[in-house]
Parts: structure tokens; C-alpha cells; sequence
């Protein structure tokens, strides 16, 4: 009988990194994207991170621009932040938050702005909204009109009738309160004790005195300070500065101003020197000559002893 064919076990491939190398990552879906973003928010936030959280927000606001809860969160940590331009812009075209742009308006030295937004929410809210009456209290001690200091201690003694004894709100209320009661008591009693306690000089020619003199701006006196310090320093580039040289950089045994300053060609050789030659006497043109006339003295008596010899030696041979 023919045997039976064994059945092959199919070739066992375990997936390598090199197997996904090629196919594109899987993107997050939005509502996942949005997920991990408000869990960065919510830790950003608890961390005291406000910036970092508003780019967070604008990032939740880029997905998904009508999310409620970010756009609340952005304008809480706008204000938080100070950043009162910024809370206007986004809340420009938005009516549900009239309070916090009549506060970014106050923030801004905009009261006349912020009253009118603050009479229309008093029809909406009630005139015993705490926060409107805060904000109006604010506006009133701000404010340079008759009557508005007691205006404004009139609605701290309100609010702290009605704060919790040991509330942040209950401290803030009674600085504020303190601050309108010292307004109040110069503006009534105090400038007249500091009359009475001027010199009898002083306060005799009050009424006959000439009006001040109007005070100079101070754009004027930041231009006149500036071209003051600009003329100073160019006086002060006119004059050479000497610098002056350190000890510490100084040879042994070297005064300045009195030791001469070493040769600039001390690293040459002598020989390439430009002072090389100079100083020596210089000889004549008959020491030259001397020179001449002794050495053909010199020749002439070798030939004179070499034809003598050479005579003495035909002579014996002669001989």
C-alpha cells in the first residue's frame, strides 16, 4: 500500500514591527481627541497653569467651535489671567455674558461703558444681585463725582450686612469699606484740619494768592530730559578717554609714561633690522686703496721670488 500522505503543518509567522512599517497610523476619532483634551484642561487648570489652558481651549474650540463648556472655561481663565482685550473679543457677539464684559470694561477704565451695560442687567437680574452690586460699588469709588464715595460705603455696609463672617468676600468687603470711610472723612473734615495746621502765612494770602502755574506735561518732560541726557553724551563722546592700563599687566621695574617702550623689531635679526648699520665709522676710500696697494705688493714680490728661483735653477743646470 502506498503510504499516507502527511499532512503539512501550516508555516508559523510571528508579526514584526517590520510588518506595520508600511500601513498609516490610525488617527484618534474627535470625540476621542476632545476626551483627552478637557482631562489636559481639567489638570492644567488644577495645576495653575491658566495659559497652557487657554491654548488648550483653543484647541478644544478648533474641533468643535460651539462647545459651551470651553468657551465659559476660555472667558473664566481670561479674566483670571487678566487679559481683558482678549475676553471682550470673545465674548463681542455674545449676549448671554453681559456681566463680564461690563467687568473687562471697568477693568479697562471704561466705567462710563460699563455702567450703561451694568443699568441694563439690573432689569434682567434684579437690583440685589451680589455681583452687580460689587461691581457697582467698584464703579462708584472710582468714581470723581459728588456723593459717589458715600454712594459706594453705602453698598459695602449692604454687602457685609449680608456676608459670611469668615468668607473672602467678608475681607475684601471691609478693605473696600475701609478705604471709601478715609475718602469720606477727608473729603468732609480732614482737608480742614490740614488747613488749620498750615502757618498763619500761608493761609492769610489763600484767597488773595494767583492761581498756580500750570504744571508741565509730562511728555514735556520726558522730551526736555532726553534731549538733556542726549547732549550730555554726546559732550561726554567728544572727550577722549584714556584707558587706563592695568598692574597687573605691567613687567617689573616698568613705569609708565617714564620707561621707554621696548624696540617693535626685537624679534627681528639684527641683520633685518632698519637700525642695523647705523653708528659705525665709516672708512675712507684710502684705506681702500691701501688695502690694494698691499696686496700687489704682495704679488709682485711672489713673482719676483719665483723668477729668481727659477733663474738660480737654469743655472745649475747649466753648470
Amino acid at each position: 500500500m502506498p503510504p499516507k500522505p502527511s499532512k503539512s503543518s501550516p508555516p508559523t509567522h510571528k508579526p514584526t514591527w517590520k510588518d506595520n512599517k508600511g500601513k498609516p497610523k490610525q488617527q484618534p476619532s474627535t470625540a476621542e481627541r476632545l476626551r483627552r483634551f478637557f482631562t489636559s484642561l481639567c489638570a492644567q487648570i488644577d495645576g495653575g497653569h491658566f495659559s497652557n489652558a487657554v491654548k488648550t481651549c483653543d484647541k478644544i474650540l478648533r474641533l468643535d467651535p460651539t462647545d459651551a463648556d470651553a468657551r465659559q472655561t476660555k472667558l473664566f481663565l481670561l479674566l483670571q489671567t487678566e487679559q481683558y482685550n482678549a475676553a471682550l473679543n470673545l465674548i463681542a457677539t455674545d449676549n448671554t455674558h453681559a456681566y463680564e464684559k461690563a467687568y473687562s470694561l471697568y477693568r479697562l477704565q471704561r466705567e462710563s461703558e460699563a455702567r450703561n451695560i451694568l443699568e441694563s442687567i439690573k432689569g434682567e437680574r434684579g437690583e440685589n444681585d451680589r455681583g452687580i452690586v460689587h461691581l457697582e460699588a467698584q464703579l462708584a469709588r472710582n468714581s470723581f463725582l459728588e456723593g459717589s464715595y458715600q454712594e459706594a460705603f453705602d453698598l459695602y455696609n449692604d454687602l457685609l450686612d449680608t456676608a459670611e463672617a469668615d468668607s473672602e468676600e467678608h475681607s475684601d468687603i471691609l478693605t473696600n469699606l475701609q478705604a471709601s470711610q478715609r475718602h469720606l472723612d477727608f473729603i468732609n473734615t480732614g482737608f480742614l484740619h490740614a488747613l488749620d495746621a498750615l502757618p498763619n502765612s500761608i493761609t492769610s494770602t489763600l484767597e488773595s494768592a494767583p492761581p498756580p502755574s500750570q504744571q508741565q506735561s509730562t511728555a514735556a518732560v520726558i522730551a526736555s530730559a532726553s534731549a538733556l541726557a542726549g547732549s550730555s553724551n554726546e559732550r561726554q563722546s567728544a572727550i577722549p578717554v584714556v584707558k587706563k592700563v592695568r598692574k597687573s599687566r605691567i613687567p617689573a621695574g616698568v613705569i609708565p609714561g617714564v620707561t621707554p617702550p621696548p624696540d617693535p623689531e626685537r624679534w627681528l635679526k639684527k641683520s633685518e633690522r632698519s637700525t642695523f648699520g647705523q653708528g659705525r665709522r665709516r672708512r675712507g676710500a684710502g684705506g681702500g686703496g691701501g688695502a690694494t696697494q698691499g696686496s700687489a705688493t704682495v704679488e709682485s714680490t711672489i713673482q719676483a721670488g719665483g723668477h729668481s728661483k727659477s733663474g738660480g735653477g737654469k743655472g745649475k743646470k747649466k753648470k
